[in-house]
């Protein structure tokens, strides 16, 4: 899940928990509203921590190249 989808998730949980005011049957929509932002959450947390660590390993410097033996 990337960081824009995770964006995308929360804001649509957020709608629903907030500004829906329907009634669906069988269906709280404010309940799915929080599941989606907490879903989005995760997501978040997670994308920003595999792109942390991405970019750690970018900065290390590279391995000295291979000897001849010459």
């Amino acid at each position: 899940m990337t960081i824009g989808s995770s964006l995308f998730l929360i804001a649509v949980g957020a709608i629903l928990k907030f500004a829906v005011t329907a009634q669906v049957a069988g269906i709280d929509l404010q309940v799915v509203g929080v599941i989606l932002m907490i879903v989005g959450a995760v997501g978040l947390v997670l994308g920003l921590g595999l792109w942390v660590s991405a970019r750690s390993d970018a900065r290390q410097p590279p391995p000295p190249p291979p000897s001849n033996g010459v």
